[in-house]
């Protein structure tokens, strides 16, 4: 009604919106890329960690302990080709390096047990046993 537009410039125009929407699109998909999802579950005496690893095959997870971080690395390589009658090919290419540290001081590393069924990764990771500090009174003379 009054083109009022208080905290931008007035001189914008149709291609500086459709410049800002590409961007943005194109850094919420890198940021979905460059991580995966993970659910992490307390069961009392394990820990149990869920991660969404779809369209990963198993050989191209990695899990590794140093010291007390639990290290996993995921990699992606797809290729997707469409054919069509117009003698149009169509190729799409996924490529991505995930990676995700956790630390697991409070956790027996030599017991940890991983699984992978339909793009989940599932990890059991027992809990050591934390003693507690004894109360000591102390009797005043």
């Amino acid at each position: 009604m009054f083109d009022l537009i208080p905290f931008g410039k007035r001189d914008k125009d149709i291609f500086d919106y459709l410049d800002t929407i590409e961007r943005k699109f194109f850094e919420e998909s890198n940021r979905a890329f460059n991580n995966f999802r993970i659910d992490i579950k307390d069961n009392g005496d394990r820990y149990k960690l869920m991660a969404d690893l779809p369209g990963i095959e198993k050989k191209d997870i990695n899990i590794e302990v140093k010291n007390d971080v639990l290290v996993i690395k995921a990699e992606l390589n797809e290729e997707v080709e469409k054919k069509s009658n117009e003698n149009y090919i169509h190729k799409e290419r996924k490529h991505g390096i995930f990676t995700r540290s956790f630390n697991i001081s409070n956790v027996k590393k030599d017991e940890i047990t991983a699984d992978y069924k339909n793009g989940v990764l599932t990890l059991e990771l027992p809990k050591k046993e934390i003693k507690q500090p004894e109360n000591l009174k102390i009797e005043i003379k």
